[in-house]
């Protein structure tokens, strides 16, 4: 009895030890991964006047901006080392809290003319986010006579069905869901990627405002992109949980997070509450613009400066779940870790 309980203890010991050193591996793995991720942060005091952007002064945020991310000398060879003049350049805006506290239309227009002099068609240009409704009520559409681009929405353009995000979790379809309607085993657990995205485009620019979210932290890139995307997405929405699994899943999908080329935080107004509402009595004017090519870095300087804004107005700061961000960095979208977020402020 003693020799088999000495074996036991023995194997019981070297399963211990591989374990531990399969753990150390992945650790040292992920450690030779993981580089620092760079912000650029360009500052203009006169960017806004009365919390509306100046459109000069946007564009000249955005020339700083671009080029310094990228390294380049001008406007032009910053774009075509992200792009090709061949591209279907898909803008992703975050448009349901309108054109005061969402995406705001004087920075997407200043992107929109910068590619244009870049030499990409017009036609080669869609502005876009989940509904019709809030991009018509945000301004977005009159982008089409001014610039001659498209616009257009992920719920009107249809879903692919051979293209989508499966999870155990069912969920409660809505109208605009792809299986509204239908019964049958799996129902409800698929969300699937729209068309226009799937078939549409073949690069990404995602701009999102500075914007608290309850679950998130941030309705901010990963949020903005990921949930903008699909359809079946209330499932993930009631829960932080879910929701912190759900985002980098779908963001990592190649179809949709390799398509990603530059990521741009509106940050000339920084809303510290009221989630998709836009109330800018709970705003604070920065006057700034971020970019990077990295968006969970983005996000999480994000959440860190909505804490800051809500301590400066006395307003309580929330716990935060980061699960959403860490679980990002997991999957190698970005880096989470602030230590390892290098910041370039230009004025």
């Amino acid at each position: 009895m003693f020799w088999l309980f000495s074996r036991i203890v023995i194997f019981l010991s070297i399963l211990l030890l591989l374990s531990q050193a399969q753990a150390q591996n992945l650790f040292s793995s992920a450690d030779r991964k993981t580089t620092k991720a760079r912000v650029v942060i360009v500052h203009d005091p006169e960017a806004t006047e009365s919390l509306q952007p100046i459109p000069e002064r946007i564009r000249s945020l955005l020339d700083q901006g671009i080029t310094n991310v990228t390294g380049k000398a001008t406007v032009k060879a910053a774009w075509l080392s992200l792009i090709s003049t061949q591209d279907i350049v898909g803008i992703k805006v975050y448009s349901t809290p309108g054109p005061n506290s969402g995406t705001r239309p004087a920075v997407v227009a200043a992107v929109i003319q910068t590619l244009l002099e870049t030499g990409l068609p017009a036609t080669n240009i869609i502005v876009w986010d989940k509904r019709s409704v809030d991009l018509r009520l945000a301004g977005f559409y009159e982008f089409e006579k001014r610039f001659g681009i498209r616009v257009a929405s992920s719920v009107e353009s249809g879903y692919d069905e051979k293209t989508f995000y499966e999870t155990a979790l069912i969920g409660n379809l809505s109208w605009s869901d792809m299986e509204f309607g239908k019964k049958g085993p799996g129902i409800g657990r698929k969300s699937y990627v729209s068309k226009l995205v799937s078939q549409q485009m073949t690069k990404i620019i995602n701009i999102t405002p500075l914007m608290h979210h309850n679950l998130a932290g941030v309705s901010g890139n990963l949020y903005s992109l990921a949930l903008g995307s699909v359809d079946n997405v209330l499932r993930f929405e009631t829960d932080a949980d879910n929701l912190s699994r759900a985002v980098p899943e779908i963001y990592a999908l190649p179809i949709l997070g390799d398509r990603v080329v530059l990521n741009i935080v509106d940050s000339l107004i920084c809303q510290y509450d009221g989630e998709e509402k836009g109330l800018l009595h709970y705003s604070s004017v920065l006057n700034e613009l971020r970019i990077s090519k990295d968006p969970v870095a983005l996000d999480v300087l994000s959440l860190r400066e909505i804490d800051r804004q809500r301590q400066l107005a006395g307003v309580p700061v929330l716990k935060t779940n980061l699960e959403l961000y860490v679980n990002a960095s997991l999957l190698e979208i970005g880096i989470s870790d602030l230590k390892k977020i290098e910041t370039d402020r230009l004025h």
